[in-house]
């Protein structure tokens, strides 16, 4: 049985710092920061932004999930893994 584990996460520039170091000494993971280039200026395109952007989207499309109506935090979890188990089930061919 092929066990996969997780070992390269992506982050925003927001993250950059210690966390960094943290993932790797502690929890043995990749954190791997995409950030604009400096050159840039403007709106620039991002590589694997797009995947955060299109969960964000699958997200919205809950009405619950589109406000923060929970008062407790790990209801609002659960009803995020709740949308997450239904889009991926939609997504399964019958």
């Amino acid at each position: 049985m092929v066990r996969l584990r997780l070992v390269l996460i992506w982050a925003d520039g927001g993250y950059r710092g210690q966390l960094v170091a943290w993932c790797l000494q502690l929890l043995k993971l990749i954190l791997a920061i995409v950030s604009i280039p400096p050159e840039q200026k403007g709106f620039a395109v991002l590589p694997r932004r797009w995947v955060v952007e299109r969960t964000f989207a699958w997200l919205n499309n809950y009405r619950r999930l589109s406000k923060d109506y929970e008062v407790n935090t790990t209801l609002s979890a659960g009803m995020v893994y709740l949308a997450s188990i239904h889009t991926l089930l939609k997504r399964v061919p019958a």
